[in-house]
């Protein structure tokens, strides 16, 4: 098994990714929020890489079943029923419903990674699935960081934690020979280094201190809770819904997310 990993979504083409086994991360908060809404009972989340796309793609579906979710700079846009708070996703607001979901940088991985073969999301609130997930598949893989939200292609702290702490637990559990990538290792040190408080990483990292000051400090709390959320976002054509048999039984629902 070899594992190649992009620290943001801007340092590949979607092309490369094409019947590739890939998953996507963005911690902070696009992949936490998509596991909360389709745990809450979201039919399916559609994500798109501009608001144009998502203005686009909602014209042509039915308003009262459709939702339309996403940030720019962390905070809602205008005409969006939803930002991309994990704790505005609630079983009331999205169960049953399709969300067309445009972040900053989340989404624009997720969508340039339609051409998979395999894809799943990732966050530290389904971490031990996406581990089995990709134990169960056993072959090659790409991770996608997403990447700090304040600028498409830089560097995000979080993602990078996150991702080694995958691999950390994927080395350790499987029995088959791991080859890693030096951004691989690189993100493996960081977890070894930061992991012990991801909390404390989180809140000092870029983002965090962002979403501090317009104050979403609480998603920070969300999105650092490991195994909370413990359900397996998948892509199955071009929109993600939990693998089959993978929701969580509603005495099970993450805290926070109601």
């Amino acid at each position: 098994m070899r594992i190649d990993l992009s620290f943001s979504a801007s340092s590949f083409d979607e092309l490369q990714l094409r019947d590739k086994n890939v998953i996507v991360i963005d911690v902070l908060r696009s992949s936490t929020t998509v596991a909360a809404a389709l745990n809450n009972g979201a039919r399916e989340i559609i994500p798109v890489a501009s608001i144009e796309s998502a203005v686009k793609i909602s014209g042509s579906l039915f308003g009262e079943v459709t939702l339309r979710g996403g940030e720019r700079n962390g905070k809602i846009i205008e005409g969006f029923n939803l930002g991309n708070s994990p704790r505005e996703y609630t079983e009331s607001t999205v169960r049953g419903k399709s969300i067309i979901f445009c972040t900053t940088n989340g989404s624009v991985a997720m969508a340039k990674s339609r051409y998979a073969k395999n894809m799943a999301v990732a966050s530290f609130v389904n971490l031990t699935r996406v581990v089995e997930y990709m134990k169960e598949i056993n072959n090659d893989f790409w991770i996608v960081c997403a990447g700090k939200a304040m600028g498409l292609g830089s560097f995000s702290l979080e993602d990078a934690v996150c991702a080694g702490m995958i691999l950390d637990r994927l080395e350790k559990e499987n029995s088959l020979p791991m080859e890693l990538s030096d951004s691989s290792r690189a993100a493996q040190l960081l977890h070894k280094s930061l992991g012990r408080s991801l909390l404390k990483m989180m809140k000092n990292s870029d983002h965090g201190q962002y979403l501090k000051e317009i104050g979403f400090e609480e998603d920070i709390k969300v999105c650092a809770a490991v195994d909370s959320i413990p359900v397996l976002p998948v892509l199955s054509g071009n929109v993600l819904k939990l693998r089959k048999d993978d929701r969580a039984p509603e005495s099970e629902l993450a805290q926070g997310t109601k």
